[in-house]
Protein backbone atom coordinates (compact mmCIF):
# COMPACT_ATOMS: atom_id res chain seq x y z
CA UNK A 1 0.00 0.00 0.00
CA UNK A 2 1.01 3.24 -1.01
CA UNK A 3 -0.20 6.23 0.51
CA UNK A 4 -0.35 9.55 -1.21
CA UNK A 5 -1.76 12.85 -0.84
CA UNK A 6 -3.24 14.16 -4.04
CA UNK A 7 -5.62 16.95 -3.03
CA UNK A 8 -7.07 17.93 -6.64
CA UNK A 9 -7.34 13.84 -7.51
CA UNK A 10 -10.02 13.28 -5.44
CA UNK A 11 -13.76 14.69 -5.20
CA UNK A 12 -15.65 16.81 -3.93
CA UNK A 13 -17.31 15.17 -0.23
CA UNK A 14 -14.64 12.68 -0.34
CA UNK A 15 -11.45 12.38 1.56
CA UNK A 16 -10.02 9.18 0.05
CA UNK A 17 -10.08 7.19 -3.02
CA UNK A 18 -8.03 3.69 -3.09
CA UNK A 19 -6.48 2.33 -6.49
CA UNK A 20 -4.75 -0.63 -5.82
CA UNK A 21 -2.21 -0.49 -4.49
CA UNK A 22 -2.47 3.21 -4.06
CA UNK A 23 -4.73 5.02 -1.19
CA UNK A 24 -5.13 8.68 -2.22
CA UNK A 25 -5.86 11.07 0.19
CA UNK A 26 -7.06 14.44 0.00
CA UNK A 27 -5.48 16.48 2.89
CA UNK A 28 -1.90 15.82 4.45
CA UNK A 29 -3.33 15.35 7.94
CA UNK A 30 -5.59 12.34 6.54
CA UNK A 31 -2.24 10.68 6.55
CA UNK A 32 -2.69 10.45 10.20
CA UNK A 33 -6.53 9.37 9.96
CA UNK A 34 -6.82 5.50 11.24
CA UNK A 35 -9.87 5.04 10.54
CA UNK A 36 -9.75 6.55 6.87
CA UNK A 37 -6.83 4.48 6.30
CA UNK A 38 -8.23 1.35 7.73
CA UNK A 39 -11.37 2.40 5.42
CA UNK A 40 -9.28 2.47 2.69
CA UNK A 41 -7.29 -0.85 3.79
CA UNK A 42 -10.34 -2.74 3.55
CA UNK A 43 -11.16 -1.46 0.04
CA UNK A 44 -7.63 -2.34 -1.15
CA UNK A 45 -8.56 -6.20 0.00
CA UNK A 46 -11.85 -6.27 -1.58
CA UNK A 47 -9.98 -4.91 -4.86
CA UNK A 48 -7.28 -7.81 -4.50
CA UNK A 49 -10.01 -10.70 -3.94
CA UNK A 50 -11.86 -9.36 -7.49
CA UNK A 51 -9.03 -9.30 -9.25
CA UNK A 52 -8.78 -5.27 -9.25
CA UNK A 53 -10.61 -4.28 -12.65
CA UNK A 54 -13.66 -6.61 -11.89
CA UNK A 55 -13.96 -4.75 -8.67
CA UNK A 56 -14.04 -1.32 -10.68
CA UNK A 57 -16.48 -2.89 -13.10
CA UNK A 58 -18.95 -4.35 -10.12
CA UNK A 59 -18.65 -1.05 -8.08
CA UNK A 60 -19.84 1.08 -11.06
CA UNK A 61 -22.73 -1.31 -12.18
CA UNK A 62 -23.64 -1.51 -8.37
CA UNK A 63 -23.64 2.55 -8.32
CA UNK A 64 -26.12 2.82 -11.17
CA UNK A 65 -28.16 0.45 -10.07
CA UNK A 66 -28.18 1.62 -6.34
CA UNK A 67 -28.69 5.06 -8.18
CA UNK A 68 -32.23 4.07 -9.99
CA UNK A 69 -33.34 1.93 -6.61
CA UNK A 70 -32.45 4.83 -4.01
CA UNK A 71 -32.49 7.93 -6.84
CA UNK A 72 -29.84 9.54 -4.69
CA UNK A 73 -26.36 9.53 -5.91
CA UNK A 74 -25.40 9.98 -1.52
CA UNK A 75 -27.63 7.01 -0.68
CA UNK A 76 -26.60 4.59 -3.81
CA UNK A 77 -22.84 5.50 -3.06
CA UNK A 78 -23.29 4.36 0.73
CA UNK A 79 -25.25 1.63 -0.17
CA UNK A 80 -23.03 -0.13 -2.87
CA UNK A 81 -21.81 -3.28 -0.81
CA UNK A 82 -18.05 -2.69 -1.16
CA UNK A 83 -18.76 0.93 0.73
CA UNK A 84 -21.13 -0.55 3.15
CA UNK A 85 -18.55 -3.43 4.25
CA UNK A 86 -15.92 -0.96 4.77
CA UNK A 87 -18.24 1.75 6.77
CA UNK A 88 -19.18 -0.85 8.71
CA UNK A 89 -15.87 -2.21 10.18
CA UNK A 90 -13.61 1.15 9.90
CA UNK A 91 -13.47 2.03 13.16
CA UNK A 92 -12.47 -2.02 13.97
CA UNK A 93 -8.45 -2.17 13.42
CA UNK A 94 -8.38 -5.81 13.91
CA UNK A 95 -11.08 -6.58 11.43
CA UNK A 96 -8.66 -7.17 8.04
CA UNK A 97 -6.92 -9.80 10.40
CA UNK A 98 -10.58 -11.78 10.69
CA UNK A 99 -12.21 -10.67 7.68
CA UNK A 100 -13.64 -13.99 5.69
CA UNK A 101 -12.46 -14.15 1.82
CA UNK A 102 -15.61 -12.26 -0.12
CA UNK A 103 -17.28 -10.71 3.04
CA UNK A 104 -18.51 -8.03 0.80
CA UNK A 105 -21.05 -10.33 -0.43
CA UNK A 106 -22.70 -10.32 3.21
CA UNK A 107 -23.76 -6.52 2.18
CA UNK A 108 -25.06 -7.11 -0.92
CA UNK A 109 -28.58 -7.81 0.48
CA UNK A 110 -30.97 -5.36 -1.14
CA UNK A 111 -33.19 -2.91 1.41
CA UNK A 112 -33.37 0.53 2.29
CA UNK A 113 -31.53 2.93 4.58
Amino acid sequence: MFLIVAKYLIPKGYRGVTLFPFVLLKYREDLKDIILINHEKIHLRQQVELLIVPFFIWYLLEYIFRLFQYKSANLAYRNISFEREAYANEKNNKYLARRSFFRFIEYVVLHKK
